[in-house]
């Protein structure tokens, strides 16, 4: 069986000299697929995240990018290798205008990037009519679209989202998943952390349930979805 396109393996670690938040825990999304990390507060899902894409130490396991190992690369390394993060808060320039958002994503090309902006403001048409307006005029989840704009600018073969529908309405947070959709379409493959654990779990092609830094339950989404024990402790019935 071949290995996954992106997996963090047996991951072990946390902030600094802290107690460890990670134990062992194991996320990974395959080519154009949508992983879901969900799970209770504290559980490590961000920790998972951010460990995956070099943003905290982990003193046992790895992360391997297409059958490389590159648990000792920088973040900024692994956006050269393809990786893309989009953090929950404070992922974009309020004061600079959309369409200076999407070229800052772009900051590591030397090519003709236009094609990719067009690819952009037909995901998000909002954005080309607003792409003179300030970024920080917008609502929220106009600045998530904003968010994931520009790091698709960096032409990606992954997508990494925390909480990207935090704060947004129930409708705008079933657009955005509908757009997710059509990213992970392109070939890009998303790994995603969630709060809103049902409705993430039903666009998910893998799910992972987290408690305490381990591996809960991992299975398709519709799979846990389907699994009582899941729905009982994690979904709310």
């Amino acid at each position: 069986m071949s290995e996954p396109f992106l997996i963090g393996d047996r991951m072990t670690g946390g902030y600094g000299r802290g107690a460890d938040i990670l134990h062992g825990c194991t996320v990974s999304v395959d080519r154009g697929e949508i992983a879901v990390i969900v799970g209770p507060n504290g559980a490590g899902k961000s920790t998972a995240m951010k460990a995956v894409f070099g943003m905290l130490n982990i003193h046992s396991g790895s992360v391997r990018l297409d059958g490389e190992d590159i648990t000792a690369l920088t973040p900024q390394a692994r956006v050269a290798k393809g990786m893309a993060f989009v953090p929950q808060t404070n992922n974009i320039f309020t004061s600079m205008s959309v369409e200076e958002n999407l070229e800052m994503g772009a900051f590591l090309r030397r090519d003709d990037i236009s094609g990719t902006m067009d690819e952009v403001y037909h995901l998000f048409p909002i954005l080309k009519e607003k792409r003179r307006q300030a970024a920080g005029e917008l609502s929220g989840g106009q600045r998530q679209q904003v968010a994931v704009g520009r790091a698709l600018m960096t032409r990606p073969s992954v997508l990494m989202l925390d909480e990207p529908t935090a704060g947004v309405s129930p409708i705008v947070m079933d657009e955005l998943f509908d757009r997710i959709i059509e990213v992970a379409r392109t070939g890009i493959s998303i790994l995603m952390v969630e709060q809103n654990a049902r409705q993430a779990l039903e666009i998910a092609d893998k799910g992972y349930v987290l408690v305490q830094g381990r591996n809960a339950y991992t299975d398709t989404g519709k799979a846990l979805l389907a699994d009582p024990e899941v729905r009982r402790t994690f979904l709310g019935g």
